[in-house]
């Protein structure tokens, strides 16, 4: 039997074979897959009543829930785009974010109101997500399937990445690019990455990522049982975990320390876990060996970026064990379907065991950034190849090895911050001169943002001054976790500032490692 094309297919033949199987727990709250189907029709079917049509961009801002997940599926059934904003951002990005996708309407939980409010009195349509005005949104609609013909090359999201210059791009992400990986891991059997249809697994990482909203719709796709959390609550997981049998589990480095230091962690029951992902940021060795330790599961390291739907690059269990410490600095082998090349500047391949810019050829990488062909002509550079910005080399048995971030991205637990952004907003307080920002060493989030500032002469400033200026303009994860004051910051001829430099004293005695 051929596997389903698209999203919304896949959920209706879920709800085919399987419509009292669990889909969404939350907050006491369970759905089967019969009526997730039914409420997707509805959500499409009440878009369509917006007069949204196929391709047009719907945002969402709030935190995870059933009701997201449902928005999502409906969107995704009625060719609409769908925009999961991260709810950490500041008014002013999610702004940027609102106008340069021309989202037609923003869906908006009502904490984040304000937000709605400033975005309603700029003319965009504005609806809430309080459980009243949504579900009379879903209810008042038809539950038939929407007249709307959907393909699998049709742009089913568009998530929020920060460049390099600090101006968020809209990465455009596709049915195909999200839903035949599974097909490629099933027909190469690796199981260890598979989720079977009944699998219970928790959504707890932000709804705006691909760690998020793509884990979601992968989990939808494969038929497993959703236990949705608002947001990563180390303790709820752990009963989770529990309660519910959970089989697979997805979570950032860092989310696995805080889980690890919990006062719950000690007598815990993780004997239902047969897989823990991780990835999407650094992690110290030895927090790895403890959670193997702890835990007593299969680990998966996963590498990939938001451009390839995550993962296209894991490390299996069996590199986990005692033994295999050399390997467990990897990120991994190419996953079935996945190309991996190491080129120079100019694109050209370079031999095993050569750094270079990691590139990478699949079915997951994105069609390109919305509304940005410069861009996107330079991470697509042709043949399928797309360009990460990350520095790795590939060893003679096509291990892939991180060595550092060419585009000088922090990662600080999962959230991706890029120093321009940042510059730009302490720049703007009246005492400074000049400023760098770095990642550095943190134990807790893998990395700390740190900036070092010049000041103006004849000027005065604390740390808690530039902190505070920078977090009234930029949301509080990306701002400095600490200051430093200098005289002068090293530059290059051409006047670019020497991050490297700068990072080396802090980096030192640490073997730094970007999964």
């Amino acid at each position: 039997m051929s596997l389903p094309t698209t999203f919304g297919a896949a959920l209706r033949h879920h709800a085919i074979e399987r419509p009292d199987a669990i889909a969404l727990r939350f907050a006491g709250r369970v759905t089967s897959y019969a009526d997730v189907d039914a409420h997707a029709d509805r959500v499409a079917n009440a878009l369509v009543a917006m007069e949204l049509k196929k391709g047009d961009r719907i945002a969402y801002l709030g935190k995870n829930s059933d009701h997201s997940i449902e928005l999502a599926l409906g969107a995704a059934r009625a060719g609409v785009v769908f925009v999961p904003i991260i709810w950490r951002l500041a008014a002013p990005e999610v702004a940027h974010i609102l106008a340069d996708s021309h989202a037609a309407a923003l869906f908006v939980e009502p904490a984040f109101a304000a937000i709605g409010d400033a975005a309603a009195a700029r003319g965009l349509a504005v609806r809430s997500m309080d459980e009243a005005s949504y579900r009379a949104f879903r209810d008042a609609a038809s539950a038939t399937p929407p007249a709307v013909v959907v393909d699998e090359h049709d742009i089913v999201l568009q998530l929020y990445t920060s460049g390099t210059t600090g101006l968020p791009k809209g990465v455009m992400l596709s049915h195909a690019n999200g839903i035949r990986q599974r097909a490629n891991m099933i027909a190469a059997g690796i199981d260890w990455l598979l989720a079977d249809p009944g699998d219970t697994t928790i959504i707890a990482m932000p709804y705006g990522h691909i760690g998020g909203v793509g884990v979601v719709l992968g989990a939808i796709n494969s038929g497993q049982e959703l236990i949705v959390h608002a947001e990563f609550d180390p303790g709820a997981v752990i009963d989770a975990v529990a309660e519910h049998r959970v089989r697979r589990l997805f979570l950032v480095p860092a989310a696995i320390g805080i889980m690890l230091q919990h006062p719950k962690a000690a007598d815990a029951d993780f004997s239902s876990i047969e897989t823990l992902s991780y990835g999407a940021s650094p992690i110290p060795l030895p927090l790895l060996q403890q959670a193997v330790a702890r835990i007593g599961c299969g680990f998966v390291q996963v590498y990939g970026m938001t451009e390839t739907w995550g993962a296209v690059v894991a490390l299996p269990p069996e590199d986990h064990l005692p033994g295999r410490e050399h390997k467990m600095t990897a990120a991994g082998k190419a996953l079935p379907g996945v190309e991996l090349r190491i080129i120079d500047a100019a694109g050209h391949m370079l031999p095993p065991d050569t750094i270079g810019e990691v590139a990478i050829r699949s079915p997951n990488n994105t069609p390109g950034y919305w509304n940005k062909p410069e861009e996107t002509a330079k991470t697509l550079i042709g043949d399928g190849w797309l360009r990460t910005g990350d520095a790795g080399m590939l060893d003679a048995e096509g291990y892939l090895y991180i060595q550092d971030r060419i585009k000088d991205m922090i990662i600080t637990g999962a959230e991706n911050v890029y120093p321009a952004e940042v510059e730009s907003a302490i720049y703007g307080h009246p005492a400074v001169a000049d400023v760098a920002v770095i990642g550095v060493p943190d134990a807790k989030w893998g990395e700390a943002v740190k900036a070092i500032v010049v000041l103006k002469p004849g000027e005065q400033a604390d740390a808690d001054a530039i902190i505070a200026h920078a977090r009234a303009r930029i949301a509080g994860f990306k701002c400095p976790k600490s200051v430093d004051f200098v005289a002068a910051l090293p530059r290059n001829p051409a006047g670019k500032i020497l991050r490297r430099e700068l990072r080396a004293p802090f980096w030192a005695r640490h073997d730094r490692k970007v999964v």
